[in-house]
């Protein structure tokens, strides 16, 4: 059994799941690649039944006839793609508060719309945000940035 929480950038979303994590897996398909912006998503099986959303409920966009999947109306946060009548919620592994307590990935699915790039990106020349920001800016970014652990409140009192 694991306890994990995690939730959306800005907070209006938090989500605990305590169970044990299903398949972890890279999607390319066309859709996870439109409804994350991105080359695509990373996401992990999770129960429903173990899923309880501590604070706010996600809004749902159909994005075929028989997916759902919930994001944060406020910031835009992608959580999790689900079909109808499957007991897991795939859910965006960026959301997690520790990401890193996936599972390894055990699969890449939606290949024939992969980037042609993506194998690439493992050997590009990899810097950290604070080699390129100052300590001020940092500090600005995260003001708005929810923390990756559970608030009474967010946003704080005062902010």
């Amino acid at each position: 059994m694991m306890l994990c929480t995690g939730g959306c950038q800005c907070g209006a979303l938090r989500y605990r799941y305590e169970g044990r994590m299903g398949d972890a897996s890279i999607c390319h398909c066309r859709m996870c690649q439109k409804a994350f912006g991105s080359w695509g998503a990373a996401l992990v099986s999770l129960t429903a039944t173990s899923l309880t959303w501590t604070r706010g409920s996600p809004t749902e966009f159909r994005s075929s006839a028989f997916v759902a999947r919930g994001f944060c109306k406020d910031c835009g946060t992608p959580l999790y793609m689900r079909e109808d009548g499957d007991p897991n919620f795939e859910m965006a592994v960026g959301t997690l508060d520790n990401p890193n307590a996936i599972p390894p990935l055990s699969r890449q699915s939606g290949v024939e719309s992969r980037c042609t790039w993506f194998a690439e990106m493992a050997t590009l020349p990899t810097e950290t945000t604070e080699s390129y920001r100052k300590a001020e800016d940092l500090a600005q970014l995260a003001l708005r940035q929810h923390p990756d652990h559970d608030t009474p409140t967010w946003p704080l009192p005062g902010d």
